[in-house]
């Protein structure tokens, strides 16, 4: 599943579907798809998932929270795929706009 975010403010952004869903629920929301977040309520969504994103990096940061994973490939962490995300609700909380998503 694929998954595009949309608002007036910013591009449309597209994302695998479990990473989205991750995110949404990050954000407070049920992670259905799709789904809408009103204006008035993007500031909250986005300092929620600020607040998740910074804490997984806090606990990624911590040595004894390492796995013994195969690393012969580099993963991309979730909080590095969460930046577009947030900067599509930085910029629809700035113009005061509904963030769609399906």
């Amino acid at each position: 599943m694929i998954v595009t975010f949309s608002t007036d403010a910013f591009g449309d952004m597209t994302m695998f579907g479990d990473v989205a869903v991750s995110l949404l629920k990050k954000m407070g929301h049920s992670g259905t798809v799709p789904g809408a977040i009103m204006a008035d309520d993007v500031p909250a969504a986005l300092a929620k998932l600020t607040t998740a994103i910074e804490a997984l990096k806090e606990q990624q940061a911590d040595p004894s929270s390492t796995s013994n994973k195969d690393e012969s490939e580099p993963a991309v962490s979730l909080a590095k795929r969460a930046l577009p995300l947030i900067n599509l609700l930085k910029a629809a909380a700035e113009k005061k706009t509904d963030v769609m998503w399906e």
